[in-house]
């Protein structure tokens, strides 16, 4: 089995060999390394070798003919040492006067880490391109299990990697690093959330579309703009990992998990860093820009995703090679979900019309390597298509429920005609998914971190993007929020007290509503961009969170983190349970009196029960959540619990809400939620 593989032929100082033509990228074998790659239109391949940083090839190796088979091209180069070299590719093509020219260098788009530019924000010397590194894939995974929680159960915690640490107030020792993650691991048990939502971790490019506006350099924060989909962004390493990259980010998965909390990955297949036809050309259009890429009839670049092209996902090749990402990030990462930038961009065909049953999105949902992973999709795009509540799930998709987010807000700024919406998006958003038969569709939030946090969410009517220096006209404008009063920072003490009343009332919402519970980071505890709500460019205090917020607003972090204990301890909130012994009904509704289902236009008074059994199945589980949206004060009256048992108040968002036991009554101030459970 270990037999040596025989060398057979010699191009220039090296001894050659048909490669694995199933073994996409470059790999290590024994006694050298498997280069792998396809091209529908090259007429020829060539290898290119270079030391280290060096722009030059030290060697040029071109694929012989009968080292092709169909459009892959595929080599065994024997005795390389992979820590001496990087390597690219060039096509050799037929120009249109059917002369034969060649590509500058190319990515190799499975490359598994990427040289050229590593040190965040720093530009590569002149003349550095794109170049790739081969990886020995040996981390120790040991004896490692995946939490694997159900998917009502979670709760995830959306962060930048770098923003989250950043700021000197964080106390990191590896700031804005995946490292820097695990220095905050603590603080993320303490909380209680067990997932994390990192925002691109793919090879990006930060400097793309680099400016200043007045005096502050701006970069693409974000990272929504992929440079190569099997590579970890090597910025975000606190170390160099020549040749075992993507070990800092292996490490924070494993130890993530270790302590109960899965890692998702924000995946961005909709469109690259190529941009349109005026941007650059280093990977995948000098391989095959028509397959890669949606084209209008005219020749130019669809631009769905608004960020210049748009990637031929129902492409097969482009199909094959997303499977291939993720599956390499599910087994070499452990990955445990991912979620779909501008997903619905995935279910369009090759002219940009959306597909009844995408197939890609049926690969996906059915592969069975994937098969334990989160799919979870942004159900829209830049093009208009919105598709919450329709996207093309086959049983296995879940969305970012858009419609939870906005009509959430509207209800809780007391907009009327809004509490039969609110109902709904609370219990599950039945109206828009199968509740009867999948428990794992919705994934409820009302901030991410795309718009206001949740502190600007009642700081701000108006975003304030003039930092972005496109006059304001960057970033939504139908945001539901609401300032309480003042425009901005306030030192008033009743508009203060009242946006965090109105923050308490965001987070117990959303912690009592039925599904996946998502929320950004920082807003537990008050985190502000000063009401930028598209931050995509924002490299510094504006982004970065703020720590020292954290002991400012201590008793509102204690709060989300026991809403967040009290979620975890009734399972009958999360998602229905086994029936009540008692006999209640799963979910009843008693709006201001008991078993009142009643909603009218101007009806801002929610009163919600939840019935069924604890998590061993042994004891009736009751849950009563209270709301009153009306700007004065207003009665709940609560239904006689079973015999045995007596309501008791876990929390209520305003201090001067009252819990009249004898009566049975609750008195809800102006804006104010109570929650409170059978004993």
């Amino acid at each position: 089995m270990n037999k040596a593989l025989p060398k057979i032929d010699k191009i220039g100082d090296f001894w050659v060999r048909p490669g694995d033509y199933l073994r996409n990228g470059a790999t290590v074998v024994k006694e050298g390394v498997n280069f792998t790659i396809h091209s529908v239109h090259a007429v020829g391949m060539e290898l290119l070798l270079f030391h280290r940083t060096e722009i030059e090839p030290y060697a040029v190796i071109p694929f012989p003919p009968t080292y092709k088979v169909g459009d892959t091209y595929s080599m065994i180069v024997f005795d390389l040492d992979i820590g001496e070299f990087e390597y690219a590719y060039r096509v050799v093509e037929k120009a249109p006067d059917g002369t034969l020219r060649k590509t500058p260098p190319l990515l190799d788009m499975y490359a598994h880490a990427v040289a050229g530019q590593s040190i965040w924000g720093k530009h590569a010397d002149e003349g550095v391109f794109y170049k790739a590194r081969v990886v020995q894939d040996d981390f120790d995974w040991g004896a490692f299990r995946e939490p694997r929680h159900a998917f009502k159960d979670l709760i995830i915690y959306e962060m930048h990697v770098r923003g989250f640490t950043m700021d000197p107030s964080s106390g990191s020792v590896r700031p804005g690093t995946f490292a820097g993650i695990l220095d905050k691991l603590d603080y993320l048990k303490d909380l209680g959330v067990n997932a994390v939502e990192l925002m691109p971790v793919f090879e990006f490019d930060e400097l793309e579309a680099e400016r200043y506006v007045d005096g502050k350099r701006l970069l693409n924060y974000w990272g929504y703009n992929t440079v190569s989909f099997f590579a970890p962004n090597t910025s975000y390493t606190s170390v160099k990992e020549y040749n075992r990259e993507g070990n800092e980010l292996k490490n924070v998965i494993k130890t993530l998990n270790e302590n109960g909390i899965e890692v998702f990955l924000d995946v961005v297949f909709n469109h690259t860093a190529e941009g349109d036809d005026r941007g650059p050309t280093f990977s995948f259009k000098g391989y095959d820009k028509e397959i890669y890429y949606m084209d209008t009839p005219e020749g130019y670049y669809y631009n769905f995703s608004g960020c210049g092209n748009t990637m031929n996902c129902n492409h097969p090749m482009v199909r094959q090679m997303i499977l291939d990402c993720l599956r390499h990030w599910v087994v070499e990462y452990r990955v445990d979900g991912f979620r779909f930038d501008l997903a619905s961009i995935l279910g369009r065909d090759e002219n940009g019309a959306p597909m009844s049953a995408p197939p890609l999105l049926e690969l996906l949902a059915h592969d069975p390597i994937l098969s334990k992973v989160k799919l979870i999709a942004e159900a829209w795009d830049a093009g208009g298509l919105y598709q919450v509540g329709s996207f093309p799930a086959f049983q296995r998709w879940a969305e970012w429920n858009g419609r939870y987010r906005d009509d959430m807000r509207r209800f809780l700024k007391s907009d009327e005609g809004m509490a039969e919406c609110a109902v709904r998006r609370i219990i599950g958003s039945p109206d828009l998914y199968d509740v009867s038969t999948r428990g794992d569709a919705t994934v409820n939030f009302i901030t991410c971190h795309d718009g206001f946090t949740l502190y600007d969410l009642y700081a701000y009517n108006d975003k304030h993007n003039e930092a972005n220096g496109w006059n304001g006209t960057d970033g939504c404008n139908d945001n539901h929020s609401w300032n309480c009063g003042e425009e901005g920072e306030s030192t008033n003490p009743q508009v203060c007290a009242l946006r965090e009343q109105m923050r308490k009332n965001a987070f117990t919402a959303l912690m009592t509503s039925r599904g996946a519970a998502m929320f950004l980071a920082g807003d537990e505890f008050g985190n502000t961009q000063f009401g930028n709500n598209n931050a995509y460019c924002q490299d510094n205090e504006i982004s970065w969170l703020d720590w020292s917020l954290l002991k400012k607003n201590k008793a509102f972090f204690t709060y989300v983190k026991e809403l967040i204990a009290f979620r975890k301890a009734h399972p009958i909130v999360r998602g229905k349970t086994k029936a009540a012994h008692c006999g209640l009904p799963d979910i009843s509704i008693h709006n201001e009196h008991p078993w009142n289902e009643t909603i009218h236009y101007d009806t801002r008074v929610i009163g919600l029960m939840y019935a069924g059994r604890n998590a061993d199945d042994t004891e009736d589980d009751l849950v009563f959540v209270a709301m009153n949206m009306f700007w004065e004060t207003r009665e709940q009256y609560l239904p006689i619990p079973p015999d045995g048992k007596w309501w008791k108040q876990f929390c209520a968002t305003s201090d001067e809400a009252r819990f009249m036991k004898e009566e049975g009554k609750l008195i809800l101030p102006a804006r104010s939620i109570m929650v409170l459970y059978a004993q």
